[in-house]
């Protein structure tokens, strides 16, 4: 399994990073994990096929997380020319937001004649599903979105990968990140407390009982980035960053 962090920046893109978006490969599986407002800029930039990634997973439906859909589906129609069905994975409530969003965006676009198909499956909290080879299991995270936020857990080609998405609590994750192989985790200060978000300080504390191979933090903000800051038992995400599992 491959993953590769095309971005890992916060609402604000503190330290010029990417909104997030992570793409994962087994062989013959390919999927994003978030699609945010630059998502297809990353897509560009680190030479991902669009047409080959057949399912997005969605952990809540704010803006950098969810708003570069509508610029992925336009350039499938337009520009990639996708003709293969896409998948979308994401909390109840994103049906209705995404038609929402391309009207903002570009209106008339949720109505056009597609020369592919979307699939759009809203979660169930603790309910796995099976998508295209990868189960999924959402927890809910206390993060105010306009709909149930999640931290996702993914299994597919002998691996689990978890993703805390935005999250105030270490306690909302723990049942899906535990003895993950890779934990991707929202740490976006060091102890100063910003309602729901994770502080590192809070975090470490957990990690033992986490238990997860490798760990990963993204969503940080400047004071996480500054590189003053020691970092143990984890490692700060990076625009580009591949991590072979």
């Amino acid at each position: 399994m491959r993953v590769q962090v095309l971005g890992c920046g916060d609402a604000f893109g503190s330290g010029g990073r990417l909104h997030t978006c992570f793409h994962v490969s087994t062989g013959d599986q390919q999927f994003l994990i978030d699609c945010g407002a630059s998502a297809l800029i990353a897509i560009r930039r680190f030479g991902v096929d669009p047409n080959a990634v057949q399912t997005v997973f969605l952990s809540h439906l704010h803006g950098d997380h969810f708003g570069g859909l509508p610029f992925l589906l336009l350039d499938a129609q337009f520009v990639s020319r996708r003709t293969t069905p896409l998948t979308i994975v994401g909390p109840t409530g994103s049906q209705q937001r995404l038609h929402n969003l391309m009207e903002a965006m570009f209106p008339g676009s949720a109505q056009i004649e597609r020369r592919f198909s979307i699939d759009l499956i809203e979660l169930a909290p603790e309910r796995p599903r099976s998508v295209h080879g990868v189960t999924v299991t959402p927890f809910e995270v206390p993060h105010p979105s306009g709909a149930p936020s999640l931290a996702l857990r993914l299994e597919s080609a002998g691996h689990v990968i978890c993703y805390t998405g935005d999250t105030g609590s270490v306690d909302a994750i723990i049942p899906a990140a535990r003895g993950a192989d890779l934990l991707i985790t929202e740490a976006y200060t060091v102890e100063r407390q910003v309602p729901y978000h994770l502080t590192w300080t809070a975090l470490r504390a957990r990690l033992g009982e986490i238990g997860a191979k490798r760990i990963i933090l993204t969503h940080m903000s400047p004071e996480m980035l500054d590189t003053s800051v020691r970092i143990e038992g984890a490692e700060r995400a990076e625009d580009g960053l591949v991590i072979d599992l």
